[in-house]
């Protein structure tokens, strides 16, 4: 077989998968250490395009904490966490914003377009996308928010006219201000919202383990009854929980499936969509 077959056979392999997701919704959430490297991240973006242009309707949902914490530490500031959430006064919600809405949102919308689609960057605060409130916490967070509403409406519209939105997570309050909020709770929100046929959670870890330092232990699929089990039994802990939260959240709106995957692996979303098998993680209901 000569490479050009070869070529050929893979997009014919890929056939059934392209029908069954055409004109479907689906929401990739993107953050953390997975968009460090420049390279991956083109990548990433590449993969999203060709998603596009093969007819289903991705949003791009995405973080950015290592990218705030190098600006904070560039202006003297040490970043604070409780239970894994970034304590946020005033000054520090202010560089969320800048780094969040503009530097990577942009930078992100930049690629998308540069490899010929045709993305648009918002912010929770675009048409009150994303409307949160104060988190609680025994411990004042700051501008710490928790997803109250989601208005899908301009999320929608895009979609249709042809658009690749790309959503940061800085949300709007009651009273206009800004609020920090989880990229995870809000990838989990906006899927069930737009009734999307996948969420698929890019992370830095092949996906959840029983025994995180046991790799025979890898789980390819769990159920919400077992996952909040791993919640409780705390084989599911720290940066995990929110992502299968996420997934929870997902499901119960009436998202088909959801996947936590590696996005450190080259093409690790087209291998999880266009592929029997898939990789990383399945929580189903």
């Amino acid at each position: 077989m000569n490479y050009t077959s070869e070529q050929a056979n893979v997009l014919v392999q890929a056939l059934p998968y392209i029908q069954r997701y055409f004109g479907k919704i689906l929401v990739i959430k993107y953050g953390g250490n997975a968009m460090v490297d420049e390279d991956l991240k083109r990548s990433v973006c590449r993969d999203i395009v060709l998603m596009h242009f093969v007819g289903m309707k991705p949003i791009l949902i995405h973080g950015g904490g290592p990218e705030i914490s190098a600006v904070m530490a560039k202006v003297g500031k040490k970043p604070t966490f409780v239970n894994g959430l970034r304590v946020t006064d005033a000054e520090t919600m202010e560089i969320v914003e800048m780094v969040l809405a503009g530097k990577t949102n942009k930078g992100i919308v930049s690629i998308i377009n540069n490899l010929g689609g045709r993305a648009v960057g918002l912010s929770g605060k675009d048409a009150n996308l994303i409307v949160a409130e104060k988190a609680e916490s025994e411990i004042d967070l700051g501008y710490v928010g928790e997803v109250a509403k989601i208005n899908p409406a301009i999320l929608v519209d895009l979609l249709e006219h042809g658009y690749i939105p790309v959503v940061s997570s800085v949300a709007i309050g009651p009273n206009g201000e800004s609020f920090n909020v989880n990229a995870d709770h809000i990838a989990g929100e906006i899927a069930a919202e737009v009734k999307a046929t996948k969420l698929i959670m890019m992370t830095d870890v092949p996906g959840i383990y029983r025994d995180f330092h046991d790799k025979s232990t890898f789980v390819s699929e769990l159920s919400v009854y077992d996952a909040r089990a791993m919640i409780e039994s705390k084989q599911i802990d720290k940066g995990m929980i929110p992502k299968v939260e996420a997934c929870i959240t997902a499901l119960s709106g009436g998202v088909e499936r959801t996947h936590i995957i590696d996005g450190t692996t080259p093409h690790s979303l087209l291998m999880e969509i266009f592929t029997d098998t898939g990789i990383g993680t399945m929580i189903v209901p």
